[in-house]
C-alpha cells in the first residue's frame, strides 16, 4: 500500500522537507514539480526531513505538462479551497496521486478547470484563515487514504 504525494511548484523548503519523511513514513512516493522556490540541497528542505531524505523514494518533473504526460492514466485527485467536495469523500485506491499545489497559491486555475470533477477541499470552520499549512493539508489526505484503505480490506 502507498500513495503517490504531488507537490506542484514548491515554495517553501521545509514543507517539502516535512512531506519527504511523510511519504517515507506512509510508504509513499514525493512527486516535485518544478520550478521549485528553493534549491532541492537547501539544508533547510534535509533538516526538515532529517537524515530519512535518503531513503525517499523521489521523482522529479521539469514540468507539470511533464509530470501530466507521464502519469496520464493514473488515478489523481486535486486539493484546492475551490473543491465542492470534501477529501472524505474521495474513493482512495492504492497507488492513488494526490495533486497540491504551492503554498502561495495553490493549484493553477488551468488544472483547476481541467479537472473539476476530480478537485476536493479540506474543509475549514473559521472565517480567519484561508487554508492550512501545505504539510498539515498532505498529512490530513494520505492518513485519511491510510485508515480508509484499512476499513476496505
Amino acid at each position: 500500500m502507498g500513495y503517490n504525494i504531488v507537490l506542484i511548484e514548491p515554495e517553501i523548503p521545509m514543507n517539502t522537507g516535512n512531506i519527504g519523511r511523510l511519504s517515507l513514513a506512509s510508504g509513499s512516493t514525493l512527486h516535485l514539480v518544478k520550478p521549485f522556490g528553493f534549491e532541492l540541497d537547501d539544508k533547510r528542505v534535509k533538516r526538515a526531513g532529517l537524515d530519512y531524505w535518503k531513503h525517499i523514494s523521489l521523482k522529479i518533473y521539469e514540468s507539470a505538462d511533464e509530470f501530466f504526460e507521464i502519469n496520464k492514466d493514473k488515478k489523481m485527485a486535486f486539493f484546492s479551497s475551490h473543491g465542492e467536495k470534501e477529501y472524505y469523500d474521495i474513493d482512495y485506491t492504492d497507488e492513488m496521486f494526490f495533486i497540491f499545489g504551492k503554498e502561495s497559491g495553490g493549484l493553477s486555475s488551468e488544472i483547476i478547470e481541467k479537472n473539476p470533477d476530480k478537485l476536493y477541499k479540506i474543509p475549514i470552520f473559521s472565517p480567519h484563515i484561508r487554508s492550512l499549512n501545505l504539510a498539515n493539508a498532505v498529512s490530513v489526505v494520505v492518513y485519511e487514504g491510510i485508515r480508509n484503505l484499512k476499513f476496505k480490506i
